[in-house]
Formats: C-alpha cells, sequence, structure tokens
C-alpha cells in the first residue's frame, strides 16, 4: 500500500477542496425516506460529582446483532444515498484519471549497499501494491511479493483484501522480512520472510507481529520483532495492545521458540510499564543495538544500548541513553558515536552526541543547536549525519560530515516543498528523499555528496498532472482566539475570485506533535480544476512548532486545537474565500476532536462536515484496545483533571438538542483497531436525534477495511468520491443537487 495513500486517508484526504462556483445551497431533501433514530437507552455515570448521560452506551457492544442491524440500515442508505447524487459519477471518473495518470505509484524505497533497492509499487489499473527489488537504477525491475497471493495462517486471514503494512530486507539483500494485515485489521499483522534469489517464501511465520518494523542482525540470517501478546478469548480488549515484546527470530525456527530480548518483563533490569511499547534497532555495519521504550503517542523515548552480538545471548548487556525526561526522540549512531535529538531545554530540538561506549547525556557535545527551524529527523550515511529540518512549513537537510569539528552544510533543494522523510545506509554515502508540495507531486531524489547534487531518482514515473500551472499556494498566519498566531495554508485556483461564494474545503488534524506538512496528489486536480478551494489549519497539538506547538494542543489545553480551526474558519469567510454555506470541515482519527468539537460549539460557520474514521467519546476511548496507549496524549477519566479534559474534548457529549447541526457525513471501517466502528456510530445516533437543520446525518462503513488499511485503491477511489459528492451537494453546487420531484 501506498504511503501516501495512508496519508490521503488520514491526512491529505482532509485537504479535499470544493469544485465550481456554487449558487446558495439547496434545501431540497433528498428523495430516500430517512433511515430510523436509535433507540435511546440511557446510562448514567457519576464522574466526581458530574453525572453524564450517555444514551447509546449499548452500541459500544458492536457484534450485537440489534446493533449491527442498526448500522448495517445506515450504511446502506448512506450507500444509497451518495450514489444517487447527480455528478457523481463524472467526479468518480475523473477521480480514476487523474489517479492513474502515472503510470505507477512508488513508495517506501530501501536503498541498501551495492546499489539494490527495494520498494512497494502499484502499477496503474492495479488494486494493490506490491514488493519489488532492482540492481541499481537502471537494472532490471524484479517482483518479489504481491500479498494477495500470500496465504495467511491467523484467524483473520479471510477478512478482506491483504496489504502490505512493512517490509524489512536483511542487509545482504538476501531475504526480507513483509508484514501483511488482511482487511485492515492492523492487529492479526502476519510477518512472512521472502528468499528473494527465488522468490519464494522460507516458511517462516510469525502472528502478531504488528507493533514495529523487523530489524535485522549481522548473520543476515535472524532479526528481532515485535509483537503483542497472545491473549485469551476472554480477555478484555484494553489488553490487546499491552505487555508488548521483541523477539529474537532465527530463519527455519518455530514462532514459539523465540527468545524475548526487549521489551515488557524480557530484560529484569528494566522495568517496562506494561501500556508502554518497546522495540530494538539495528543498523547495517554496526556493533550496537538501540533499545527504545515509547508509549506510542509520545514523541520522547527511553533509550537503550548493547552490543549487537549479545542480542540473544545476555539481556544483561544493556545500558540506559535517556530517560524518558530526557525528552529524547531519536538516536542515530555512526561508529561509537550517538547523535539524538532531544527537545530538552529546545522545544524546537537540537541534535548532541556522546560516546557510544559510555553514554552520559551530562557530559553531550552540542551538534545543532536550536533555532527558529524545527528539527524533525536524523539520519547517519556513511559520509555524514544528515539533519532534516522543518522551516517555516518548508523542508530543509543539513549535512554534518562525520569529524571532530565539522563544518555544518546546506543541501540544495531541487525546489522549496516539504520532506517526506530521510532514508539512508550507513555503508552508503548521501541519502534518499521525497520531496512534494502543495503545487508539485511527490517524486523520489537521491543527494550525492561527491558532486553535491540531489537527482530525480525515476523510480517514480512522471505523470501528466505532477506539475499544475494553474493552482497556487497561499502560506499566512491568523490570530486564534487567545492571540496565538495559527498558520494556515490556502490553496486555490490562480483565477479564484474572492467573492465569499467559494465551496472551501478546511481541514486539522492536531495530535501527537504530527505535521500536516504541503503535498498534492493529481486527484485533487479534480477538485481545483472546479474552482475550489483547499485550506489546511496548522492548529496546535501539531508539530509545526515542535514539542512547545505540541503541548499547547494535548491534554488540558486541548481545547486549543478546535479554536483554531474555529479561528480559521472566520478568517477564511472574512476575507471572502468562502461563506459559512460554502464551508465544510474535515477532520479525521484523533482530527475527529477537532472537526466534532468544532461544530458542536460552532455550527453555525460549516455546511458541512466529514469525520473520517473519527475518535468522537473521549470518556469512552480507554476501554478500547487502542485507548490505553493513548491515555499520554489525551488523559484519563481515573483521575479528576484527566476527566475534565477529556470531557472537554468529547464531541459526543456536546451534540446538544434541537439544534442546527450542518450535514454530517462519519465513515468508518469494520475492522479498525485503532478508532472502534463504535465511536462513529454512537457519534452519528446522537446527531441524528438531536439535530433541526433538516441535513444528512451520514454512516457510511468499509466493512472490508480499517484505519487507512485494507482496502483496494478502487474502493479508495469510491470513498473519495462519495465524500466530495457529499460536500458538493450540501454547499449547493448546481450540478450536485437532486432533481425537484
Amino acid at each position: 500500500m501506498r504511503t501516501w495513500r495512508l496519508l490521503f486517508g488520514r491526512f491529505i484526504f482532509a485537504l479535499a477542496p470544493l469544485m465550481a462556483q456554487s449558487t446558495s445551497p439547496s434545501t431540497q431533501a433528498h428523495p430516500f425516506v430517512a433511515s430510523r433514530v436509535a433507540p435511546v437507552r440511557p446510562v448514567f455515570e457519576n464522574y466526581y460529582g458530574d453525572k453524564i448521560d450517555d444514551p447509546y452506551r449499548y452500541m459500544e457492544n458492536f457484534k450485537d446483532p440489534e446493533v449491527q442491524a442498526w448500522v448495517k440500515e445506515q450504511d446502506n442508505y448512506s450507500h444509497a444515498v451518495l450514489t444517487s447524487i447527480p455528478a457523481r459519477g463524472r467526479l468518480l471518473a475523473r477521480i480514476r484519471e487523474l489517479d492513474q495518470s502515472a503510470p505507477a505509484q512508488v513508495s517506501n524505497v530501501h536503498r541498501l549497499a551495492g546499489n539494490i533497492y527495494f520498494y512497494q509499487k502499484l502499477l496503474k489499473g492495479e488494486d494493490i501494491a506490491k514488493l519489488y527489488m532492482r540492481n541499481g537504477l537502471h537494472g532490471e525491475e524484479v517482483l518479489l511479493l504481491d500479498p494477495e497471493k500470500v496465504m495467511l495462517a491467523g484467524p483473520s486471514s479471510a477478512k478482506g483484501k491483504k496489504a502490505i503494512v512493512y517490509f524489512a530486507p536483511s542487509h545482504d539483500g538476501k531475504y526480507v522480512a513483509v508484514g501483511i494485515a488482511p482487511g485492515g485489521s492492523e492487529n492479526d499483522t502476519e510477518l512472512h520472510v521472502i528468499e528473494t534469489a527465488s522468490r519464494h517464501e522460507t516458511g517462516d511465520v510469525i502472528l502478531r507481529a504488528e507493533t514495529d518494523d523487523p530489524n535485522w542482525l549481522p548473520d543476515n540470517r535472524s532479526f528481532i520483532d515485535g509483537r503483542l501478546q497472545t491473549l485469551a478469548a476472554d480477555a478484555p480488549s484494553t489488553e490487546v495492545r499491552q505487555k508488548v515484546r521483541s523477539y529474537l527470530h532465527v530463519l527455519g525456527s518455530k514462532q514459539d521458540d523465540d527468545k524475548p530480548v526487549f521489551g515488557y518483563g524480557a530484560v529484569p533490569s528494566i522495568a517496562v510499564d506494561p501500556t508502554y511499547f518497546a522495540s530494538v534497532a539495528t543498523q547495517p555495519s554496526s556493533t550496537y543495538a538501540i533499545g527504545t521504550i515509547n508509549t506510542g503517542v509520545s514523541p520522547n523515548s527511553a533509550f537503550y544500548i548493547a552490543p549487537v552480538d549479545a542480542i540473544g545471548k545476555s539481556n544483561a548487556a544493556w545500558r540506559k541513553v535517556a530517560d524518558l525526561s530526557d525528552g529524547v526522540k531519536d538516536v542515530a549512531v555512526h561508529g561509537d558515536d550517538l547523535y539524538l535529538l532531544t527537545f530538552k531545554d529546545a522545544p524546537r530540538y537540537k541534535v548532541i552526541r556522546v560516546d557510544a561506549r559510555l553514554p552520559n547525556l551530562s557530559a553531550a557535545e552540542l551538534v545543532v543547536g536550536p533555532s527558529e527551524a524545527v528539527i524533525t529527523g536524523i539520519a547517519a550515511a556513511r559520509d555524514a549525519l544528515y539533519v532534516q529540518l522543518l522551516d517555516g512549513g518548508i523542508g530543509r537537510v543539513l549535512r554534518i560530515p562525520f569529524g571532530t569539528h565539522p563544518a555544518v552544510e546546506r543541501v540544495a533543494m531541487p525546489f522549496e516543498g516539504s520532506i517526506d522523510s530521510l532514508v539512508s545506509d550507513p555503508r552508503v554515502p548521501g541519502v534518499l528523499l521525497t520531496m512534494t508540495s502543495w503545487t508539485k507531486a511527490p517524486k523520489i531524489y537521491s543527494f550525492d555528496p561527491h558532486s553535491k547534487a540531489v537527482r530525480d531518482t525515476r523510480l517514480q514515473p512522471v505523470g501528466a498532472y505532477d506539475d499544475p500551472s494553474d493552482v497556487k499556494a497561499l502560506e499566512v498566519k491568523i490570530k486564534s482566539y487567545d492571540g496565538a498566531l495559527v498558520p494556515l495554508s490556502i490553496v486555490y485556483p490562480k483565477a479564484l475570485k474572492l467573492d465569499g461564494s467559494n465551496p472551501t474545503h478546511l481541514t486539522g488534524y492536531g495530535a501527537y506533535g504530527v505535521s500536516q506538512n504541503p503535498s498534492l496528489f493529481p486527484a485533487l486536480l479534480a477538485l481545483y480544476e472546479q474552482g475550489g478551494v483547499l485550506a489546511t489549519c496548522h492548529v496546535r497539538g501539531g508539530g509545526e512548532y515542535g514539542e512547545e506547538w505540541h503541548l499547547a494542543g494535548k491534554g488540558p489545553t486541548k481545547p486549543n486545537t478546535w479554536r483554531d480551526f474555529i479561528a480559521c474558519a472566520e478568517y477564511l469567510i472574512q476575507n471572502k474565500y468562502t461563506s459559512p454555506t460554502h464551508l465544510s470541515g474535515f477532520g479525521a482519527s484523533a482530527g475527529g476532536i477537532l472537526i466534532g468539537r468544532a461544530i458542536t460549539e460552532r455550527p453555525d460557520l460549516f455546511g458541512a462536515a466529514i469525520i473520517g474514521v473519527g475518535i468522537s467519546d473521549m470518556l469512552r476511548f480507554e476501554t478500547t484496545s487502542n485507548g490505553v496507549p493513548n491515555i499520554p496524549e489525551f488523559g484519563s477519566t481515573k483521575t479528576e483533571q484527566g476527566f475534565k479534559a477529556l470531557y472537554a474534548m468529547s464531541a459526543y457529549h456536546h451534540v446538544k438538542d434541537k439544534t442546527a447541526y450542518p450535514a454530517v457525513l462519519l465513515t468508518t471501517g469494520a475492522n479498525d483497531p485503532r478508532v472502534d466502528p463504535w465511536q462513529s456510530a454512537k457519534m452519528t445516533a446522537r446527531l441524528k436525534a438531536a439535530t433541526t437543520s433538516g441535513k444528512p446525518i451520514l454512516l457510511r462503513v468499509d466493512y472490508g477495511g480499517g484505519h487507512g488499511f485494507g482496502s483496494g485503491e478502487s474502493e479508495f477511489q469510491e470513498l473519495l468520491a462519495d465524500d466530495i459528492s457529499f460536500e458538493l451537494w450540501q454547499l449547493g453546487l448546481p450540478q450536485f443537487q437532486p432533481q425537484k420531484p
């Protein structure tokens, strides 16, 4: 599966603008009998003296036949309504044409010593990305794995389509470990191993291998992988992602014979909270292994180091490098040097260096100091340490040659845009990087330190719509309710008129310190071609200004997230980009908090809204398998302060009866392991019962997908067409209006 597709579903789809000049939105009802309102069965719970009503608690038993019947009824009704919207068919045809305008989409490129490349590729007309390799950029391309042809062994093997969620080649490229998830169920990820010469499976199969990418040891015959624990059939769902361990697997051995080498209970001298995640990383040619302990949602981790040849032999060799309180985000290794990326006393991050043989943070040497730019990543290649920056929304790269007093060099980029990631191998000079912008489609580049040139690898084929000339991007900063300056990106056709009538799609996210970086994918042009405006509000809770921006929208400060979003909506209206009747808001996953609270606090600002696989009931989120790992980000009802913060951000509990809400489309995946589908069901039921606007509240369910995984390209295109058509219908574009009877 393409990395950009996952981003498009979770974040980038939030960027979808709207089409054409519009008239006033029609109030004409769609010619279908409205689907029924769900039964109300109140459950009252006392939180620190506050009596909270939960009228649809019973829907949390999502497998209950009554709940399933109601959800299926909603889905059937939604599909009937959406597919009957005039012009949807033409929109879908254009989306498919643009989405397949390049011969293929390439992602997740790995470059090994010997000029060996591994990558995923989705060919034009195909539904699921496959795994390929080649020797040299101009070498023959070899298909290694079609996930749909893999026979899975787990209990969910027949659940929907199969997708690659990760892969890791051995250091010599002779083997590759591949994680495959059925039907979007990441908790059921299976790890299979392919011998690259024969392209056959070795027979090694590991179940519950969801937690992290495998890391190969120097012998190229064994690797370390993270696994979820085996649970009893009656175990509570909150236990699913707890007590994670990393195991050593030797090719040819059975999973049950593998030894735990890190994580919960694996190392007696290292106490690991059962709710934390643990992993082990190795690097080609390095004598060290790095152990990491993380909450799963926080940027900082605890790091440990051990000789790589001690793995599987002695768990007593681990030594602490940094604790969670040290604010270290990432570690890169070169020889006996450890480079640490940390926000300790530097909210926008700095890079320090310590001796791997005796790591001592108090004696660390400063390599890159803090500045206005946010340091987002580090990567060690053979020649230098490469440092990735986010500078006012623009991606930059620094090169720091290894040595005692190196001169910091700035790498000249081919254009100003965002950098998806840096990919390095300590045996190979230079780095690979993927670049894009609001007006340029992604391309995969390589930097050669000898020529100092950044060149297009041509791994990503050229498409007919990669560089549109009639689309313009504008960056502004707007004042939020409390005076904070919030970045707002506005992308629109150059011929746009600021008359308040432009259908506009406003998106935001605001969690985990994740930034919404510039990007363009050809399918968006189906929208720009019709004069739509795309606006991205870089709300607090994200990482655009480093950890300080994240902390300003986390836990008790979470209201800043949706109030920044509201301020961006007001700016767009005041400056005549749009009007409330022509404005739609979007939030996905944790962005469900943002859009849910925006429409419950200011329903008058929006004509439509989409909540994609979103969290809506925050008071009950921690009862789910993924809720416990999210406590460090959002809080817990087990404390009064945590309850108050969660209640404030819980859109489900802020829906008010007899209120005119905008039209809302909620989408979910039946196999979603991150945000349980009952979250969308409860929010749908509550909105349907409360709204007086007469506008539709629709629930769309992908029964073969999860949280962005599991569906094929054709399903993705259908979802995109449904979402956009829904908005264009509700924002009044004439060609999307049903005919009057």
